[in-house]
Parts: C-alpha cells; structure tokens; sequence
C-alpha cells in the first residue's frame, strides 16, 4: 500500500507533464488530493501488524503526520486549482508538477521505518517545494528561494551526521550500525550515551532548522513573505510537520534509550527561544505573510516546548500538529486572497478587507483567533493540555513564561490583523478584478469546519489515533 501513497502523485506529475494546457493541468490537483484523502482514511482504518524489518510500514507517528499532510493538501489542491485560473499570465507546468511530487515525498516521510530514507525524503520535499516559492519570478522570490536552499541545505547537512551518529551509536555498542527505527529502539539502552547525546543535539538543530526553530529561522519570513498563499500553506502545515516527524523519531529513540531528561532540557529550551524570538518580531510587524511565517516560528516552538514536557504534555502536542496544520491553512489562502485583491501585503496599503473581500477578510480574522489560542477552536484545546502539562511537570515558571508569550503574541499579531480587516479599502483596491470564488473559498471553510470540530467535539477516531502515538512515544503496548 505504501509504494500506491507514493508513486501515483508521481504518475499525476507525469500527467501534469505532458498535459500542454495551462488551464485544464491544475485539475489534477484535485483529483490528487482527494484520492490521496480515500487512500488516506482506508491506510488509517487498516489494522495491520508492524513489521520489525520493513523500510516502509505506517506506525501510529506516521499516521499522524500522513493525516495532516492528506488533509491540507487536499483543500491546499481545489484552491490551487482555482488560484492558477487567476493566473493564467503564469505558466503553471512547474507549479502543478511540485505540488504533486510533493505529495508523494511527504507520504513517503510517513511511511519511512529507515531514518536514512526518512533523511532523503525530508530534503525531497525542499527540493521540489523550492520551486514553488519562485513561482512569481520576482527579484525578491528567487532570493528567498535560495536562502531557503542554503539555510535548509546546512540544516539538512547536520541532519545527515547526526544520522551517522546514531548508527555509531549502535555500533560503538557492539550492535549492528543499522538506522532501522526497530532495530534502534531495540538497543536503545545499550546505546553509546556521549554517541547518542551528540546525535539528538545534531538531529536537533538539523531537523530544526527544517522547522523553522530560532536561530535557524531566517529563511522563513522571506521564503513565507514572497510564496503564493497555497505555498505558504503548504510550506507551513506540510514541510514543518514532516520535520517534526524525524525529530519525534528522534525523541522516541532517546527515550527508550533513558535519556528523557538530557532532551527535555534541550527540547524546552529550544521551544521558548523560538516563542522569544517570534514574539518579538511579531511585535509592529507590517507584512502580513511575515507576521504570518513568524506566527509558524512560534508554533514550532510550542510544539518543541509540550515534546520536552513529555508525558502529561504528549497528546497536546500531537493534537497540535494537526491544529496548526489545519489552521495554517485558513491563514495563508485567506492572505493569499487578501494580497490579490490589494496588489501588496502591507498594512500601509491593506486595509478594510473585511469590506473589500467579506469570506476572506472575515476567515482572515478567525483564522487569527483560532492560531492564537481563542476558544472554541482546536488550538485552544491543544495549547491548554500543553500548558496543562508545564503545572502538571512541576514547571510553573516555564508555564507562566508560556502564558506571557501568548498574551504578546496575541497582542502584536492582533495588531496587524485589525489594521488589515478593519477600516476602507482605498480606491486603487476596489478597482482591481479579484473577487472570492467557489474555488478559492470552499477550501477554507472546509478547513475552518475542521479546526472547529477539533475545538468543540474531538473526534473519537482523532482522539484514538493520537492516544496510540502516545503509547508507541512512551514505549507503552
């Protein structure tokens, strides 16, 4: 079933190849997505027993991961189509290419058992998502494009070596250097601890910088700012979730090992330097898709922040993934719209978008309270269990801390936000021809239905999933 997830978004970019019509190729990624969501589901609902010695199998973690990224893409994909209608001055063989190479590079992500494979597939989806940012062939677009190159490819570097370190690792310990995630958590205890140490600390910043975790942040805003919405998107909810599948395969391996203290102290400090760091840059930002990429540097460090909690913060944090991907969506198509419609993202120039673009303007909005936390959306469910769990470990002190930098991001972001939504657009903004569509609309209220659901009625069928994700981090049958 897995070469199925990943080799028909092949057979469609193939497709997408030899297509010669710009306006009839983007509906192959419609037709991707939704495939790829029933394919999805049946992978979810099969009861399969893991083999040991499989490259490719679907453990509870991967199937957390295969679900957000089927589920953005799948919305990401009818808005995509529509989006390239509106752009039909652009050639659209490339764009339409990536997205579906990407869907099958991601599903590898989450089907990988080898943390080799695992590192090839993660640079597989900056390679054909890179592309993608310099769809509008702008000065700024292919200097983002390649800081995004550049600053992924050191991370991805370090990525890499502290793959070496683990099979050293085991090695130094008399076992075989096998990078199979069995095979590792097997001989977690017998592990070289000073090899293994250093690893986490590689795999870390590597995978890391993938994420978009301060220090390592800095292609993020330019490569966010300068991407179509549907990028940002995808680049948001889909490239920084399958990092942070490596580092949970990392943290599961550390944990068998017994080290769950020598990682905690990283992963917390990592977490509140990145929400540090974000706060700050939030704070009388004017670009919305920058407040928006700094928004996903604070997300990353939540998600950093509740895996060094450990157990009490764990399902929080996995119900995160999937709050942040779903929500991540409803923000970059919304200011993807917004930007259309204004020929700029600037709040010096953005204004009354609530008037201008009433379904967009107005998700742009709720897109904003749900990402910070407000009740009744889904992040306010998973950031109060990871809050939860700082009291609950005894951390009062990072809880606090935690509380103050949302109250300031809250702040700085609604900000920016209020300048765009609220007030009249200019004159030269209601002259130009962009409108909502069916297209370009649906996706975000199919996305907003979700993110409400989540904070409302956690679906069972979710709620299982993460549980089992919980128990195979912990270790627990």
């Amino acid at each position: 079933m897995a070469f199925l997830f990943i080799f028909f978004p092949v057979v469609m970019a193939a497709l997408a190849v030899l297509i010669p019509s710009d306006r009839w190729r983007p509906w192959l990624l419609p037709a991707a997505g939704t495939l790829h969501a029933a394919l999805t589901g049946a992978a979810l609902a099969r009861q399969a027993p893991l083999s040991p010695t499989a490259w490719l199998a679907l453990d509870p973690l991967g199937k957390v991961i295969l679900l957000v990224v089927s589920l953005l893409f799948l919305f990401c994909s009818y808005y995509a189509a529509g989006y390239l209608r509106n752009r039909g001055e652009r050639p659209n063989r490339v764009f339409c290419v990536c997205l579906l190479a990407f869907l099958g590079i991601a599903s590898l992500v989450a089907w990988s058992r080898h943390l080799g494979l695992l590192w090839v597939a993660i640079e597989g989806t900056t390679l054909v998502t890179a592309p993608l940012i310099f769809f509008n062939h702008t000065q700024r677009s292919i200097e983002a494009t390649w800081k995004y190159m550049v600053v992924g490819s050191v991370g991805i570097a370090l990525a890499l070596l502290g793959t070496f370190f683990l099979a050293y690792a085991a090695l130094h310990a008399g076992h075989e250097a096998s990078l199979m995630v069995h095979n590792l958590v097997q001989h977690a205890p017998d592990l070289s601890k000073p090899w293994l140490h250093a690893a986490f600390v590689l795999l870390l910043v590597g995978y890391g910088t993938k994420m978009g975790l301060a220090p390592m942040h800095t292609w993020k805003p330019d490569a966010y700012g300068e991407a179509p919405g549907v990028v940002g998107a995808i680049l948001a909810g889909g490239v920084t979730s399958c990092a942070f599948l490596a580092l949970l395969r990392a943290y599961h391996l550390c944990v068998a090992a017994g080290e769950s203290a020598y990682v905690s102290r990283l992963l917390l400090l990592m977490g509140l330097l990145s929400m540090v760091v974000a706060s700050l840059f939030m704070v009388g930002q004017r670009d919305m898709k920058r407040m928006l990429a700094y928004s996903s540097v604070e997300h990353m460090g939540i998600l950093v922040l509740g895996l060094g909690l450990g157990a009490p913060a764990l399902f929080g944090t996995l119900l995160h993934v999937v709050n942040n991907g779903l929500t991540k969506g409803i923000l970059f198509l919304s200011a993807g719209n917004i930007h259309r419609a204004f020929n700029s993202k600037s709040t010096e120039q953005v204004s009354g978008a609530m008037r201008r673009l009433p379904l967009s303007g107005t998700l742009f909005l709720v897109g904003f309270l749900a990402i910070t936390g407000s009740p009744p959306f889904g992040p306010f469910i998973s950031e109060f269990m990871i809050l939860n769990g700082t009291f609950t470990t005894g951390r009062a002190a990072i809880g606090a801390l935690f509380l103050i930098l949302l109250l300031v991001v809250f702040i700085g972001m609604g900000a920016t936000v209020l300048k765009i939504v609220q007030g009249r657009p200019s004159f030269a903004a209601r002259s130009t021809p962009y409108r909502d569509s069916v297209l370009t609309g649906a996706p975000m209220l199919g996305l907003l239905a979700l993110v409400v659901l989540i904070g409302v009625a956690l679906p069972a069928p979710l709620a299982a999933l993460l549980t089992d994700a919980v128990r195979y981090l912990e270790g627990r049958p």
